[in-house]
């Protein structure tokens, strides 16, 4: 019998953490999706020179001083320019975006739109934790309606946002949703979201554990998170509960949740994230606790062209037909040019 000697070059998560302890609250959700992020990394083998996380502003924004890679901290809700913009220059860089729900869907939703349906190749991480945590606790683009804090104290009269639908409206190539405590389902996600070509969007449940605590208890509550929540895999019947006999099936262009034994077993909803169509994930995104289970998982993992290489191709074209030109010559010419 011979044994195989191991990779000289095994990475570890810790190679991924930089020399910065971690500043958040203690009990954060946010510790636990970095903890994932590292071990993901460290498990595809990613390459630390050439691996960015690009951030905005909030809590979650913070991530790129504790990541031992290249990293930014942008403005508010600007992440996704700066995204755009060093994936043009440089495609051969792997890309990380993390911002929340504050930062990419309220001042930040424009940008956030356009850069998914582009295609643009980096991983979004969206901590959705409902609340605007760094502020100290003002109501979000996804807290509840009605939704009492500091800044709605007769309630929050916006119905919330959708992250996933806003998403997969936008034609992402990739959506998926995660929970922070669920560890193991989190390190699935995220390494799927690293291996896909394109805009790979995932929202984490996130819980604020100081100005929003338990926003997600029922989907993370060991009694009730069977009933709650409805994990999603590729070619597989939507079966829910603790004995798994509970499902979803559709009726009249609707879901409903039927009992397996009283439905034929061809009348399931049957999971297809490589739909072409992207009708089937928009439904799922708009299932919501406490009329459905809360989806989990891949919603959506289709390929679609980049947009950077798609520009860069195009650039290469121009240059074939005219030449690569001379940006000095231009700038010292002619005050009027002909295009």
């Amino acid at each position: 019998m011979s044994i195989a000697t191991p990779p000289v070059n095994v990475l570890k998560a810790s190679d991924f953490a930089s020399d910065q302890d971690p500043r958040w609250c203690p009990g954060c959700g946010d510790y636990a999706i970095l903890a994932q992020t590292k071990k993901v990394l460290a498990k595809i083998g990613a390459d630390r020179s050439k691996t960015v996380f690009i951030s905005g502003i909030g809590c979650s924004s913070r991530f790129p001083y504790y990541m031992n890679t290249y990293g930014f901290h942008s403005i508010h809700g600007r992440a996704p320019t700066l995204v755009t913009g060093l994936k043009l220059a440089n495609p051969g860089l792997t890309v990380w975006m993390v911002t929340g729900d504050g930062d990419a869907l309220s001042i930040g939703g424009n940008h956030l739109i356009h850069m998914i349906r582009r295609n643009v190749d980096v991983k979004i991480l969206l901590f959705n934790n409902r609340i605007y945590g760094l502020t100290k606790g003002q109501y979000s683009p996804t807290s509840e309606h009605g939704k009492k804090t500091k800044s709605t104290p007769m309630g929050s009269p916006d119905m919330p946002v959708r992250p996933i639908s806003i998403a997969i409206a936008a034609e992402a190539s990739f959506a998926a949703r995660a929970i922070d405590i669920d560890v193991k389902h989190l390190e699935y996600v995220l390494e799927r979201a690293a291996h896909h070509k394109g805009s790979a969007f995932v929202e984490i449940y996130q819980n604020c554990n100081i100005f929003n605590d338990g926003a997600y208890s029922y989907a993370t509550d060991k009694q009730s998170k069977s009933d709650t929540t409805l994990y999603l895999e590729h070619g597989k019947p939507m079966r829910f509960g603790k004995e798994l006999d509970k499902a979803i099936r559709v009726n009249q262009m609707r879901p409903e949740i039927v009992n397996v034994k009283d439905v034929p077993a061809d009348e399931l909803l049957i999971h297809d994230e490589k739909a072409p169509n992207p009708t089937l994930a928009f439904m799922l995104s708009r299932m919501r606790h406490p009329d459905f289970p809360e989806p989990l998982g891949v919603f959506r993992a289709v390929d679609q062209e980049r947009y950077a290489q798609l520009v860069r191709s195009q650039s290469e074209q121009a240059v074939q037909r005219l030449g690569k030109g001379d940006l000095q010559a231009l700038l010292r010419g002619s005050e009027t040019w002909t295009v």
